[in-house]
């Protein structure tokens, strides 16, 4: 394997989810990508389109006899992917999310494939995702050359649940380089931005009660708040609420251009993550990760891989989960201090280009992708 190209099989639930750039950054990875999606079990082949093989009722009823016959253990759709896989001479399959890559040890242990699974976040912590999943995760640790985790907490989270430590590499995210190309003017130093999707284990409503207080002492203080989710009713009632109309700006899904202009003129990024009532949590949040390599410092929760990245006080302020006054305060420093915010943007920007750039995170799942 390692004097040849690699063919990797990348397989992910959603094609093209707004949420979801690093499985679009995965594509990168050194060697040839088929890109398989549609369902935690894949249904489509990028380019390709469905998997499936054409089939009429006779072609049907001679696979059901010939499996039972032959005592085939897959379904109709787990031979079809292996026709797929087999047809393309795949190497290595790597799937993105736990449940994914539980759906797939079936399919990959008849095709004899080697299996590495990234899990991303909920998949290693909400309960009734784990307890579902009990007996395919333990199939997929038993099966999976290896699992990645993306932060040092979910790292425990996995042994906790019986995934050999041999078998868990660690690689955090790195941004996508046109966040580290961005030469932040701090043009707007009253100005802060937000962005991720509005559920519950990201807070955003405390991130608005924070604003808020930000707002008491200084009125003309602006927070750009983008994403889409179960909870964007919620923040906009909060904010109708509160009177902050014209402080905090709703502006739903915004592409990567349009996050590193805002990038290129605020004071700083805010996010409160907490672990949610149903356990879920972050992973190592790449929206983060975006925002220090922009240059521009960071407020945020001490949660997940989060304490990883940011450097408390010297790349940004952490505060507890749920400490919304320490927030605020945060928020307000930068404000007072606009030098100390350059600094710390500064810093931020140089920690990423050295410890999680985007060429560091792909070469660490390459390197598990040939062990």
């Amino acid at each position: 394997m390692l004097n040849k190209i690699l063919n990797i099989a990348l397989v992910s639930p959603n094609k093209n989810a707004y949420s979801e750039t690093f499985i679009e950054a995965h594509k990168n990875l050194n060697g040839n990508i088929f890109y398989y999606y549609g369902g935690h079990f894949p249904n489509y082949l990028e380019n390709k389109g469905n998997i499936a093989l054409k089939r009429n009722i006779i072609f049907f009823l001679f696979k059901k006899i010939k499996k039972k016959i032959l005592r085939i253990p897959l379904s109709i759709a787990e031979q079809d992917l292996v026709y797929s896989l087999k047809k393309n001479k795949i190497d290595v399959v790597l799937a993105e999310y736990g449940q994914t890559g539980a759906s797939l040890v079936n399919t990959c242990s008849y095709a004899k494939i080697p299996l590495v699974v990234i899990f991303h976040g909920y998949d290693s912590s909400i309960r009734s995702v784990l307890e579902s999943n009990k007996e395919g995760y333990e199939n997929l640790f038993n099966y999976a050359k290896k699992i990645i985790a993306v932060s040092d907490v979910m790292r425990e989270k996995l042994i906790e649940i019986g995934c050999p430590i041999n078998k868990i590499t660690k690689s955090i995210y790195g941004p996508n380089d046109l966040f580290l190309q961005i030469k932040p003017t701090f043009s707007e130093p009253l100005s802060f931005v937000a962005i991720g999707r509005l559920v519950n284990k990201k807070a955003p409503y405390y991130t608005i009660l924070a604003f808020r207080k930000v707002v008491n002492k200084y009125p003309s203080a602006k927070l750009y708040f983008a994403g889409s989710g179960e909870l964007f009713e919620t923040i906009k009632n909060l904010i109708t609420y509160f009177n902050l109309e014209k402080n905090i700006l709703l502006l739903g899904v915004i592409s990567p251009v349009e996050y590193a202009d805002i990038l290129s003129r605020v004071a700083g990024f805010v996010q409160h993550s907490i672990i949610a009532m149903n356990g879920d949590m972050e992973g190592t949040p790449v929206a983060i990760l975006e925002a220090s390599a922009a240059g521009i410092p960071v407020i945020a929760t001490r949660h997940g891989g989060i304490p990883e990245v940011i450097i408390d006080g010297i790349s940004g302020f952490l505060v507890d989960e749920h400490d919304v006054e320490g927030m605020a305060q945060a928020l307000i420093s930068l404000i007072e201090n606009p030098d100390m915010a350059r600094v710390m943007g500064l810093a931020g920007k140089e920690n990423i280009k050295l410890n999680f750039s985007m060429s560091t995170h792909l070469n660490k799942l390459y390197d598990a992708l040939i062990s």
